[in-house]
C-alpha cells in the first residue's frame, strides 16, 4: 500500500492526522504545516510542545516588526497555530493577546486594458491560452480554474459551476461563448486521454473525501476528470498513490509570465490579474456591482468596490486637462 508524506515531528504528525480527519484542503495543509515549522525554528531550544502563551505572542510580533509580513500573512499564522494547539494538540494556547498586529495595506488591483488582455493571448498557444481566456472569460481564481472538472463546464446551459470556492462556497459563473467551440474541441481530446488512462488501469483522479465516501468508483468515471489535467502522472502527497492531477498552478503562472514578457505588458502580470480586468471590465460595461459580486464569489460587496475605484470616470477629467 503506497504511503504518503505523514509529517516529521510527533506534533507535525499529530497535526496531519487532525486536519485529514476534518477533509481540510491539501493547501491548506500545506500551509499549517509551514507555519508550524517556522514557529519550531523560531522558538530556537524550546520545543512546541512546551510553547506556551509568551512564545505565540512573540512569534506574531516578531513576523509584523522584523519580518514584516502582510495582516494577511500574520493573520493566517495566528488561524495556524490556533488550529495547531486546539485541534490537534487539544491543548489551550492560552491568552497571547496584545501582540503587535502587521500592517494594513490596501493595494490596488492589476488590472489590464481590453487590448492588454488580446496582446497577451496573441502570446500564448494551446491549452495555456485557453485556459487565460477562460480564466478572464470567467472571473474564476487560479485554483479554481485549475480544479474544473469535465462536467463543471455546462455547455448545454453555458455555465462554469466552481465547486468549492474561497470559504468552500459553490457558485455559478458565465462560459464565454466566445470559447465554445474551443473548450469543445479540448473535451473531445480529453476523453482520448481519459481512455488511455482507463487502458493502462491508472487509478482514479482525487476526489473529495465526501464524493470518495459516496462513490468510490467516481475517480474513474468520465464526469470527475480533470478539465485541465497535467500530461505527467504524479505522486499524491497524502496517500502515494501515483494517478493524474490537474495542471500545476507553476506551470500555468510561468506561461502567463512569458507572455507577458513577450507581450511588452508594462505591469507585473499573474494569473489573478485576468480575474480582476474581468470584474473592471464588467463594472465598465455597466454590469450591476451585485451580479459581478456573486459572479466573482465575494462574501461582502466591499470587496467588490474596489474595482470602481480603477475604472476612467465618464466626464471626470484631469485639472490639467482643461
Amino acid at each position: 500500500m503506497p504511503q504518503g508524506d505523514r509529517g516529521g515531528p510527533e506534533w507535525e504528525k499529530v497535526l496531519v492526522t487532525t486536519m485529514r480527519r476534518r477533509h481540510l484542503q491539501w493547501r491548506t495543509e500545506q500551509t499549517y504545516r509551514g507555519w508550524g515549522h517556522r514557529f519550531a525554528t523560531w522558538l530556537a531550544g524550546k520545543t512546541i510542545e512546551q510553547a506556551g502563551p509568551d512564545d505565540i505572542r512573540g512569534f506574531l510580533d516578531h513576523l509584523a516588526v522584523e519580518a514584516a509580513v502582510s495582516a494577511s500573512s500574520q493573520r493566517q499564522a495566528l488561524n495556524a497555530l490556533v488550529f495547531l494547539y486546539r485541534e490537534a494538540l487539544e491543548r489551550d494556547p492560552g491568552d497571547f493577546s496584545g501582540y503587535r498586529p502587521a500592517r494594513m495595506t490596501r493595494r490596488m488591483p492589476t488590472v489590464l486594458s481590453r487590448e492588454e488582455c488580446r496582446a497577451l493571448f496573441e502570446q500564448m498557444s494551446g491549452t495555456s491560452r485557453l485556459m487565460a481566456q477562460l480564466m478572464y472569460g470567467a472571473g474564476l481564481r487560479l485554483m479554481e480554474l485549475l480544479r474544473l472538472r469535465v462536467q463543471d463546464v455546462n455547455f448545454e446551459q453555458s455555465y462554469v459551476l466552481v465547486r468549492s470556492g474561497k470559504g468552500g462556497k459553490d457558485r455559478v459563473s458565465m462560459l464565454p461563448e466566445s470559447l465554445r467551440s474551443a473548450l469543445l474541441d479540448h473535451r473531445e481530446r480529453l476523453r482520448l486521454l481519459f481512455d488511455q488512462d482507463r487502458q493502462a488501469g491508472l487509478p482514479g483522479v482525487w476526489l473529495p473525501p465526501a464524493v470518495e465516501h459516496k462513490i468510490p468508483t467516481a475517480g474513474v468515471l468520465w464526469v470527475w476528470q480533470w478539465f485541465f489535467p497535467s500530461r505527467q502522472l504524479a505522486k499524491d502527497p497524502r496517500s502515494g498513490v501515483l494517478r493524474r492531477h490537474h495542471m500545476h498552478d507553476a506551470s500555468f503562472q510561468h506561461a502567463i509570465r512569458s507572455a507577458a514578457r513577450a507581450a511588452n505588458l508594462s505591469q507585473r502580470v499573474t494569473p489573478h490579474a485576468l480575474r480582476h480586468s474581468f470584474a473592471t471590465h464588467l463594472l465598465a460595461n455597466g454590469a450591476d456591482i451585485r451580479t459581478v459580486q456573486e459572479l466573482l464569489g465575494h462574501a461582502d460587496v466591499s470587496t467588490t468596490m474596489i474595482y470602481t475605484h480603477v475604472l476612467n470616470r465618464p466626464g471626470v477629467r484631469s485639472p490639467l486637462d482643461r
